[in-house]
Formats: C-alpha cells, structure tokens, sequence
C-alpha cells in the first residue's frame, strides 16, 4: 500500500505537465472535425515510425560528406618543393653573372686578340700547366687566318702553291704583319685631301675586282676552278692551304720527375754551386761537409769524402775523365780522383769561400767571395796562374766557352763580363742587370751567343753577342741579332737605346732566374727559378716560346745539371731533394760510318 500510494502521485503530476505543454487543440463549434486527442497522435505517429524501412549507416555517412563537401570551398592542394628554378615573369631583366664564366659562353678574347680554344678548365693544373702548346698554337693560326681574310695577299704575303711544315709553323707563329710590297704602292691613286661630297655610288667599292668581274672573265664565264667565287668554303683558298698543311705537333714532355732523391742538408744559397753532372754519368753533391757520388747506370751511392773543419760550397767535374774540383768554405780548391777516391792536390789563394768552379781543358777557373778571379793550371806545381780583377763583391757564376776561349764570370754587383783567354782584363763589362748574375751558359749551337740571368730585382734572361770586334760588329754577329730579332714574344722588354750593342734580346721571365743551361741536342734553354713560382721552364730559343714548365720543389730551384747524353736534367732545391727529369730527346744521328758501311754489305 505505502509503495502505490508513492507511485501515485508521481503519476498524476507527469500527466498533468504533459497536459500543460501539449494543449488540446478545440474544434470550432461548427467543425465536424472532433477535437485532436494527444495520445492518439502521439501512437500514431509512433506505429508511422514503425512501419518505416531501416536507415543504412555508410549511405548516411557518405551523404553526409556530399553535404559537407558541396559547402565547403575547396582549396588547392601544396604541391612538393621542386628543384627546378621557378620562372619571374616581370618587365625587366636583370643578368645575374656570379658563377658564370663570361669568357666561355661568349667567346671573348684574350689580351693577344685572338679568342681562346673551349677547354675543360676543372682538369686544369696551376702554375699555367695547362696545355699551353695547344692553345697558344690555335691561337696563332687564329690570328694569322684572319690577317689573311682581311688583307690577302699584301698583309701577310701570299702563300705559296705548297707549304712545307716549317714555312707553315712560321706562318702561323708570325707575331707581326709583314709590310705590303712596295710596287703595291703605286697602284693605288693618290689620297684626295679635299673633303667632298658624293654624287652618285655612295655604297659601292670602285677598289679590287670581284672575282666574277676579273679582267680575264670581263666578257665571259670564270672558267677558274680555284675561284672565291665556286668555293663553298667561308675563307679563302690560301687560308685553306695554311689550315690543311702539315704542322710540327709539339712534343709531349712529362711534368713528373722519374726519380726523386732525398739530399739532406743540401744547403738553400743562392751563390753556391752544389750539384754537377760528369761525363762518366755521374752526379755529384755536396751535403754539409761531405761529398756523394750517384752511379746514374746502377743507381749506386757512393761518399767520395768528408771535409773536417769545413763546409763543401763548389763542385765541378773535369770535361774528360774522373777528376773531380771542390770548393770550400775556408777557400781551398781541392782535385779529387773520383775513381781512386783519393785526393790529388789542394790549392790556396782565396781568402773566401769558393763558390764557383769552370774547367777549360787543364785550366781551372775559380771564383770566390774575395772578389777575385784565379787561373790555375793543374798540371804545374803553382797554385794559381793568373789573378782577374774586376767585380766588387762575390763571384757567384762561371763558365767557359771552350770554342772561342772565352770566359763569363757574373757577381753580386749585378755585373757580367767576358773575358778572353787568360787576360787579366776584361774585354766586355755589362750592368744590364738589376740582381745578382749567377746563371751563364754559352751556347753549343752558335758562337758567340751568351746568355745570363738575374735574381730576384731583375727576373730576366739576356742574350749576348760576343761576336763583335772593336772596329764594328762581324758579319756573324750581324747574322745573329737579325735571326733573334726577327722573333719576338709577349715577355720582351723593350731595348733601352743606350743599351750595349752585344744585347741581342732580354726576356721578364716574371720571377728569379737561378740557372741556366743550354740543350745539346735541341736549339732549346732550360731555366730554373725561384721567387715566386721555383718552376723549371724550358724555352725554344730564338723565339723564346714555353715548350714545358715543370713544377715539384717547394723551395728556390738553386741547382742544375744535365746528363751527358742532354735528354734529362737533374734539378736540386732547399726542400733537400734532387729531381729528375725527362726534358729532351735523344740526338739523331744521321750519315755515320756504320750507316755507310752497312750499304756495302758482303764484299765480292
């Protein structure tokens, strides 16, 4: 009972709030419609609900992503970053050079005016190790085709019918026009003076024929096969023979050393002279106070001795056999018998070291930091024979020209002379030099052609001719300087007109010129250097073209040697290491006994 009457009331009360918020709806009074009964609508709506189909789930959901997505704007998806460079489109356009290589896209030119061969520049070594050859060939041919297209046959000269490889390696390295002949001249009318007005034919040339209007073709067909006018090439036929002719390729030379040795205390002074090349093909060094011998045929070291109390500053080897001269710290000359390992004799005069050693046949030649100059005759007893005078500090180079017995001597008072025999007086004194004259060699090939080198405030290689008699200049000393001035490159200094007569040429080889030495077999100079680059360079004289440069030695390339055949060079350097390299060919020998006996085969 307590449990219905709870209930009941509660009953009661949900009953009358649903009367409350659902009124009855009252018909009008002349309706026939009865009046609506909430809970009959209520079950009829419930039992319409019922009878009803099931609503599927993934259709809903997909209906209501149509919904959403015909409501909402859609947006365009991010694309991936991509590599390629975006385009700007804008009214200007401006270039953008930083890491471009201007001079490659657009062909421009060099300082010689001649546009450069398309090379791989990230292949290319420093120091201008770079193929050179090539380049400044094509260069060269470059230049002296498009002399031939603008000024044919006057400026250069034509060409002849057949061109031999040297008349065409001398055209193409022609560094000047050649003058027009002066016949041409005359043809030409006289230049008017009087500015006046044309009256008619304002753009025509009234100069040189066409070729299809050639007097021999005036009134007829141009029946010439080798016409400009049936040439289907865009340069002329005489550019056509230069470019199609043969040519002297230059010749391969390795840039690395084919031997390298370690020479400890290898002294890093520019006026000593520690290396020398014998005729027995072997090297001499002088390390500190010793002095080693290198068998170049086996490879063989061998110590020939050690001074006490004293430093080796000179070596020089005898032309002809076994001897050996070293020069001292303290002054003394000292022969040495190389095969004996003995020493013969030991000479005095000096009163300073002896950094420069010359032998002419018997005669040994010394000069020293005194200043002085000393002949000495091994064969006899004294110790000197003759005393030259003439430099005001030390005597740092020397060497002989057996042919015309002639002796050059250069010093640290940047002077050079030559001297003739055994005279106490020099016969030519030049101060042409700006630095130290240590590198002198005399020409195998021509007589009378010296050529010198200075130091660091001069960086020049000079070319001598001694040739000259105190009348006037001989006829082959004449001959000399027109073949060497006939040849003329970039690194040329200008003559000064008070300049001696002797000079031939003086080159700025750009850094300090430490040794000097002329090819046996090759008309070619071989120099080594020091500040800043301590290349070795080897040049074909008498145009003085770069054939190599060879670089390696970390220090000045104080010293320098060559074997006795001429094809190598052995290079010495304050890094305490001895380089050899492959630089010259063999010398070919041509009409010899054996070949001619040969021919004559079995005698009858």
């Amino acid at each position: 009972m307590a449990s219905e009457d709870t209930l009941g009331p509660v009953a009661t009360t949900e009953r009358g709030v649903d009367d409350a918020r659902t009124p009855a709806l009252i018909s009008p009074p002349e309706s026939k419609t009865p009046p609506t009964a909430t809970h009959k609508r209520n079950q009829a709506d419930f039992a319409q609900d019922r009878n009803s189909e099931p609503v599927d789930a993934s259709a809903l959901s997909k209906a209501l992503e149509h919904f959403e997505r015909a409501g909402r704007v859609q947006e365009r998806p991010i694309a991936s970053p991509s590599r390629k460079r975006q385009r700007i489109y804008g009214d200007r356009f401006i270039p953008n050079r930083a890491g471009q290589d201007l001079q490659a896209s657009f062909s421009l030119l060099h300082d010689d005016a001649s546009p450069a061969t398309p090379s791989r520049s990230a292949k290319r070594a420093p120091h201008n190790e770079l193929h050179f050859q090539r380049t400044e060939e094509a260069n060269r041919t470059y230049s002296a085709v498009l002399r031939q297209e603008l000024f044919e046959g006057s400026v250069p000269q034509a060409l002849p019918q057949s061109l031999s490889p040297t008349d065409s390696a001398n055209l193409r390295r022609s560094g000047r026009s050649h003058t027009p002949p002066a016949h041409a001249a005359s043809s030409l009318p006289a230049p008017n003076l009087t500015p006046s007005t044309p009256h008619k034919n304002f753009f025509n040339y009234s100069g040189q024929p066409t070729p299809s209007r050639t007097p021999s073709s005036r009134h007829g067909i141009n029946l010439n096969a080798q016409s400009d006018l049936y040439s289907l090439s865009p340069i002329k036929l005489n550019s056509q023979r230069m470019l199609l002719s043969p040519q002297r390729t230059p010749r391969a030379v390795s840039k690395v050393p084919y031997k390298v040795l370690d020479a400890p205390d290898l002294a890093d002074d520019f006026y000593l002279n520690l290396v020398d090349w014998g005729s027995q093909n072997i090297l001499g060094v002088g390390l500190g106070s010793c002095v080693y011998m290198w068998n170049s045929s086996s490879g063989r070291v061998t110590k020939l001795c050690e001074l006490t109390d004293d430093s080796v500053t000179s070596v020089s080897w005898i032309q002809r056999g076994s001897h050996l001269a070293i020069g001292t710290n303290r002054g003394f000359v000292q022969i040495w018998d190389a095969t004996t390992q003995r020493r013969l004799r030991t000479m005095t005069g000096h009163s300073g070291r002896v950094g420069a050693l010359a032998w002419n046949e018997h005669i040994l030649t010394s000069g020293s930091r005194d200043r002085s100059i000393y002949h000495r005759d091994v064969r006899q007893p004294e110790q000197w024979l003759r005393k030259l005078v003439g430099h005001k500090q030390e005597v740092c180079g020397l060497k002989w020209n057996n042919d015309d017995m002639q002796l050059a001597s250069g010093g640290n008072d940047n002077k050079l002379m030559v001297w003739d025999k055994l005279n106490a007086e020099p016969t030519y004194k030049w101060s042409e030099h700006q630095a130290a004259v240590k590198a002198i060699a005399w020409s195998p090939h021509q007589r009378g052609l010296l050529a010198s080198g200075g130091g660091t405030a001069d960086r020049t290689i000079k070319f001598w001719n001694t040739l000259v008699s105190s009348n006037g200049p001989s006829s082959a000393s004449l001959a000399a300087a027109s073949s060497a001035a006939s040849a003329s490159g970039p690194g040329d200094v200008d003559l000064q007109p008070t300049a001696p007569a002797n000079l031939i040429r003086s080159l700025d080889t750009g850094s300090q010129v430490c040794n000097l030495a002329w090819s046996k077999n090759s008309n070619e100079i071989v120099s080594t250097h020091g500040y800043s680059q301590n290349q070795i360079i080897v040049w074909k004289y008498p145009n003085m073209q770069q054939v190599v440069s060879l670089t390696g030695h970390t220090y000045r390339v104080l010293y320098l040697a060559m074997s006795p055949d001429g094809q190598t060079i052995v290079t010495g350097a304050g890094d305490e290491t001895l380089r050899f390299w492959n630089c010259f060919r063999k010398k070919e020998r041509t009409g010899s006994l054996n070949n001619t006996m040969d021919k004559w085969g079995v005698i009858r």
